[in-house]
């Protein structure tokens, strides 16, 4: 119960952020992504102050045993930065682009019930769910290679 009551309060905490910040308006996003146009900046402040406050948070959780509410924990095991690393990157920059959203202001905004906000947390739900399903499957492939 700990556990989930903390996650609830992280993820109050990070909402609230967004919708300080600006995140969850599209077109403050999309403003800062229009460099050859009318440029917004702010955004990057916002990116860089959490980019600064997780690496300091960060290098203290980790020079601990383990989390504070887990047994380990639970970091990426590999480096490489291969095809799949940057078509994803680059998949998710051009959806940000497009739509003025990433996933986390996108949920926090799907409550206003807006149908532009909507159809994309939608249409990102269902393209999370092929993936995972194409993933799956191409593991579940390989798996029975040779069987």
């Amino acid at each position: 119960m700990r556990r989930l009551v903390v996650a609830y309060v992280c993820g109050l905490v990070f909402a609230v952020g967004l919708g300080v910040s600006g995140m969850t308006h599209p077109s403050k996003v999309l403003a800062f992504l229009d460099f050859a146009g009318d440029w917004d900046p702010s955004l990057a402040l916002v990116m860089g102050s959490g980019v600064l406050v997780n690496l300091v948070f960060f290098r203290i959780a980790t020079r601990r045993g383990a989390p504070l509410l887990a047994s380990s924990f639970a970091l990426p095991t590999s480096t490489a930065v291969d095809a799949s690393l940057v078509g994803g990157a680059a998949l998710f920059g051009v959806g940000w682009g497009l739509g003025g959203f990433c996933p986390g202001p996108a949920i926090v905004s799907v409550v206003t019930g807006a149908a532009p906000v909507v159809t994309f947390v939608v249409a990102m739900l269902v393209a999370m769910g092929a993936f995972d399903a194409i993933e799956r499957s191409a593991r579940a492939s390989t798996t029975n290679v040779g069987v």
